[in-house]
């Protein structure tokens, strides 16, 4: 029972690794927005799974919902950021991105709370507790269809420059905005000449061997810091 109960909590890392793994062919094939659309799809798939373990007897739709919950999350945390950056004006550009931060740390703190036996984590309420996740989902697959492709992969992937105009005006209003077109530009004419490198490259790399060193030992010491004792 203890084996089939860590095996339930670290298969979430292991989706997680192999969703960030695969996220830039994606982004790059089908555009952020469907990606992220596509993702919270699956999503609401883990969520029900793991809402439906108990109902259904079966330890193994949680097994496999917290899985598919990795790979989503693995998913989730690249393109939202690509996304977000991407679609925000240059001076607020910083801003937008450091509210990932901000909603990660709430979003922990919101499950640790509402897992309090007092409230979600009873005997009969904690399905909905681990099936909550699949509500901020569907709050962003209802409302993302409103909101346009990222500019720069329209621009950049697509080749669409009129379709970046389009959704740079209807992200950041009328006015002139040329001087954003270029930077894209730019970046474009730069990408063509810089070789992108695979895991295993970054890996063999010489000149990005101490950042991988300190990125590494950053994460691990996260893990052992206590947090997850708490």
């Amino acid at each position: 029972l203890l084996f089939l109960w860590s095996i339930t909590v670290s298969i979430f890392g292991i989706g997680g690794l192999l969703g960030s793994s695969g996220s830039r062919y994606l982004t790059v094939k089908y555009g952020k927005k469907k990606c992220l659309m596509c993702n919270n799809l699956l999503m609401i798939a883990a969520a029900s799974f793991m809402g439906c373990g108990k109902i259904a007897g079966s330890f193994e739709m949680i097994l496999l919902g917290r899985f598919m919950c990795g790979i989503s999350a693995g998913l989730g945390v690249p393109l939202h950021q690509q996304y977000l950056g991407e679609i925000s004006p240059r001076k607020l550009r910083g801003l937008a991105n450091s509210t990932s931060s901000i909603f990660w740390s709430l979003g922990k703190a919101m499950g640790q709370i509402s897992g309090q036996r007092e409230l979600l984590g009873s005997q009969s309420l904690w399905p909905m507790l681990i099936a909550s996740c699949g509500l901020p989902a569907l709050i962003q697959l209802v409302t993302l269809p409103f909101f346009p492709e990222s500019p720069p992969y329209l621009l950049m992937h697509q080749g669409d420059e009129e379709g970046c105009k389009k959704a740079i005006r209807q992200l950041w209003g009328e006015g002139h905005h040329q001087a954003e077109i270029d930077d894209i530009m730019k970046e474009k004419a730069t990408m063509k000449n810089t070789k992108i490198l695979s895991v295993l490259e970054l890996m063999k790399e010489p000149a990005f061997r101490w950042q991988l060193y300190m990125i590494v030992i950053l994460t691990a010491t996260v893990q052992l810091c206590g947090i997850n004792a708490v």
